[in-house]
């Protein structure tokens, strides 16, 4: 696949918004959570540029490469707690918005954990991060491999 062109440098000003959204949401989400949001979306949209950039950023916070990994199948996965769980349902549920919407279960469990400012930034950076998504996947950006984050050969 070959790279079609640069958005950034194509659209400044529409890309800028979407850098100043970003850098919202690293203000007022957690981080931690914030990452799983960001990879789980990029997976479910196939965005592999995302997933490599927001998987190592993850890895470079201290998450554990198991949980990482998890994400894919976190509703199988016994390794994340009730909040980033409704995190990833809000996710799944807003990236793949049906006909439905947002079940009012959800919402409910939401409401349970976080104030409707703090759902309101949760949202934010979903809709942030599918943003990001689609234009790296309608620009064809490209993950390089890291060589940085690879472990020791065992017996070297």
């Amino acid at each position: 696949m070959t790279k079609r062109f640069d958005f950034g440098k194509t659209a400044p000003e529409p890309f800028g918004l979407l850098r100043q959204m970003n850098d919202y949401c690293k203000a007022t989400v957690d981080p931690t959570l914030l990452e799983l949001v960001k990879v789980r979306s990029s997976v479910l949209n196939g965005c592999a540029y995302c997933v490599d950039m927001h998987g190592t950023e993850a890895l470079r916070g201290g998450e554990h490469v198991q949980r990482l990994l998890a994400v894919s199948a976190w509703r199988e996965s016994t390794f994340f707690t009730d909040s980033e769980r409704v995190a990833l349902d809000l996710t799944d549920t807003l990236t793949r918005l049906g006909e439905h919407g947002l079940p009012d279960e959800l919402w409910q469990r939401a409401r349970a954990i976080w104030t409707e400012k703090e759902i309101a930034d949760l949202i934010s950076a979903i809709i942030m991060i599918n943003g990001f998504n689609r234009v790296a996947i309608s620009t064809r950006m490209e993950a390089r491999l890291r060589h940085d984050l690879q472990p020791p050969k065992s017996g070297s």
